[in-house]
């Protein structure tokens, strides 16, 4: 890119806060250039790490420091982390008479569909869930208008419980919104702040739990997320950053940071949903349509399917049993099995593998931070995958004590096992690529497609360590290790385009639609969704728009996701689009059943500059020959593995297992049989060796 003035801001810098470590891709807009920088995760403090890693960007933590910097895109995980344990504001519900108990009842289902006990604690007791006569009718037919007396009386009384934020849920209000938006004004007339949520504002489609879930986990998380972006804000600001802070969305597109307070729930899944989005750029610049990704960092494992260049979407998931949130989101699942994660041998003599992790605090035994119990990593430490006289994370640790990772193995796996301490490392691995196998089995075969027609593209800290195994284990021909596999994420986003996405509910049948109605709300969608890209004050290449309909067979409860061009919007254009869709997921049509119009769908994307991905190919001539040899052990045997500087390797570059590839984020590791070839990108395409 061109066209920067001397002194014009011309960093771009992604930004994605793991559990262990803070990655920050940084892209120099008028050089072309870019560098990678890993710093420590700061947990309970995510502001301060994120700012540890722009000083070491920009070299300075003055008052000028940041001024070099035009735009910031961050992948945040503090939304997710407090929901997961339950460190959200407390937060009270105002809703219609006799339905105080919908968060609690949910769908009647349970933890373990097969178990004989389970729990579940709702994130607002019932005694902050309190209700107010009203009532809309299902066809938006005012019923009872809103007593605003109540509801002002049920604030103060929420107030008066040291409530800090509140959900205004009425049971129809996304067939009507008008009781529940006058409640809300009354409600903002006597509360102390701005943390007021309005469930049809946040999801104005029908199904009662699901709005008011996710609805109530936006309030609670307005003033954790809301303070920790103004905190780091004003911490930019200070350092003279004049650019853009830009969040990403569990959609894979980003948003601005005011969006991002206003609807925090939006930003679950946040940094491993940038991850599939640069995974897909890279997959289809390398030729590649069709990948499973597997982001393996320092606490989970999780993985997502990309199919013809698109990441597929979710309209809901759960972020934990109970904890649902209904926004369109990139369909990721996500296990404990990440290079922290401990092993143990449970009650009845099975090795486990996670959930539990070790984090960056105190981290793996071999880190020697106090830690006694063995991890994934300190397994891939004393097999040799990992070296320990080598620093780790660019340097964040000068070595690794493989000692203490073979007395945490023999004390905690071998001993109770029965194995030698070598053995036992295997084990662990073994369980692990056991289970991150399954969670690819997850988004593949389990949802209709072929792993073998894919390819498979690992990244995160522990991705390269794991990519022969995880091959060996699904079935995959290919793998592809990016060029920067730790920092994927914080690449992804800087390549991120901007996006929001609407719903509005309809449940009509498709014969009574009214078109000139229906085209004036698509346009109020349209407008409504320009108006968030507009805020965020960026300059985009083009704006497109993306338009579907949750579809269904009159008493089907499960609709399809219908797309449909603008002009297809008539009443045959959506026929066919929907039986044609009806006929690809199920293999025929319906003939008699009346067709219903459940949901209107839409987003509206803000396509940002591209930048070329050959910045991230390797320059100059390099060095094909190993730096050095190395005892791996490999299925029961010790191997002499070659040892090469990764990153140094020219294009073309054959390498054969067993071999080991290092660079500063990351270490792969080719397993015998398997060989890698060096990409015009830079990627490393692994495959079985001839």
């Amino acid at each position: 890119m061109s066209g920067h003035s001397v002194n014009q801001p011309h960093w771009v810098v992604g930004v994605d806060v793991g559990g262990t470590f803070t990655d920050l891709f940084v892209l120099d807009e008028k050089t072309g250039q870019a560098r990678i920088v890993k710093v420590p995760s700061t947990r309970g403090e995510e502001a301060r790490g994120f700012m540890n890693g722009i000083a070491k960007v920009t070299g300075n933590t003055g008052a000028d420091g940041a001024k070099d910097i035009a735009t910031i895109v961050h992948g945040t995980t503090v939304g997710t982390n407090a929901l997961l344990e339950r460190k959200i504001a407390r937060t009270g519900i105002i809703t219609t008479r006799g339905f105080r108990d919908v968060l609690e009842m949910r769908r009647r289902d349970r933890p373990q569909t097969w178990g004989l006990r389970g729990s579940y604690t709702p994130v607002v007791p019932r005694a902050w869930r309190l209700e107010v006569d009203e009532r809309v009718l299902a066809d938006g037919q005012l019923h009872t208008p809103v007593n605003l007396d109540q509801v002002r009386e049920q604030a103060r009384a929420l107030l008066a419980e040291g409530c800090e934020a509140v959900c205004v849920f009425f049971v129809h209000a996304y067939a009507n919104p008008g009781n529940e938006q006058a409640a809300v004004a009354a409600v903002r007339e006597i509360w102390p702040n701005s943390y007021v949520t309005a469930a049809s504002e946040v999801l104005p489609e029908i199904r009662e739990f699901e709005r008011c879930s996710t609805a109530t986990l936006n309030a609670a998380l307005q003033p954790v997320v809301g303070s920790y972006l103004q905190r780091l804000d004003g911490d930019l600001r200070a350092q003279g950053f004049g650019g853009e802070l830009l969040i990403v969305q569990s959609n894979g597109g980003v948003m601005s940071r005011q969006t991002a307070c206003d609807v925090p729930v939006r930003t679950a899944l946040s940094g491993p949903a940038a991850g599939v989005m640069a995974c897909a750029e890279i997959a289809r610049a390398s030729g590649f349509e069709n990948v499973i990704t597997g982001d393996i960092g320092g606490t989970s494992f999780d993985v997502s399917l990309v199919a013809g260049g698109e990441a597929a979407l979710a309209a809901q998931t759960s972020i934990e049993f109970g904890l649902v949130v209904r926004s369109p989101m990139i369909q990721i699942e996500t296990i404990g099995a990440g290079g922290g994660s401990i092993a143990s041998v449970d009650a009845g003599g099975m090795l486990q593998v996670g959930p539990e992790s070790a984090g960056s605090i105190p981290g793996p035994a071999c880190y020697g931070r106090g830690n006694t119990r063995p991890t994934v990593t300190d397994a891939n430490v004393l097999l040799g995958r990992i070296a320990a006289d080598r620093p780790l994370g660019g340097g964040l640790l000068q070595k690794l004590d493989s000692g203490l990772s073979e007395k945490a193995i023999a004390q905690h796996v071998a001993e109770p096992l029965g194995l030698t301490a070598l053995a036992a490392a295997e084990a662990i691995l073994t369980v692990a690529n056991a289970r991150m196998a399954g969670a690819i089995r997850v988004v593949s075969i389990e949802r209709g497609h072929d792993p073998r027609q894919f390819a498979y593209m690992p990244f995160g800290g522990g991705g390269g360590l794991h990519v022969c195994a995880m091959m060996r284990e699904v079935g995959v021909t290919t793998g592809i290790v990016p060029r920067y596999p730790g920092v994927t994420s914080a690449l992804g986003c800087v390549m991120a385009d901007m996006r929001h996405d609407a719903v509005q509910t309809l449940n009509v049948a498709l014969v009574d639609v009214a078109w000139p109605a229906l085209l004036q709300r698509v346009d109020a969608l349209a407008e409504a969704c320009q108006v968030r890209l507009d805020s965020a004050g960026v300059n985009f290449v083009r704006v497109d728009e993306v338009i579907s309909f949750d579809m269904l067979y009159m008493g089907q409860t499960h609709t399809l996701q219908v797309p449909v061009k603008r002009e297809a919007l008539n009443a045959a254009g959506l026929l066919a689009a929907f039986e044609a869709a009806y006929q690809h997921a199920f293999g025929r049509v319906l003939q008699g059943p009346v067709i219903r119009v459940m949901n209107l769908r839409y987003a509206r994307i803000g396509r940002r500059p591209k930048f070329d991905l050959a910045v991230l190919a390797p320059q100059g001539e390099g060095r094909t020959t190993p730096v050095g040899e190395q005892q791996v052990y490999h299925q029961g045997q010790w191997w002499t593995a070659q040892r090469y500087e990764r990153l140094s390797l020219p294009v073309g570059t054959v390498v054969q297992g067993p071999a080991i590839l290092e660079q500063p984020d990351t270490t792969v590791w080719l397993e015998p049989g398997f060989e890698g070839r060096v990409d015009k990108l830079g990627n490393l395409l692994v495959e079985r060796s001839e």
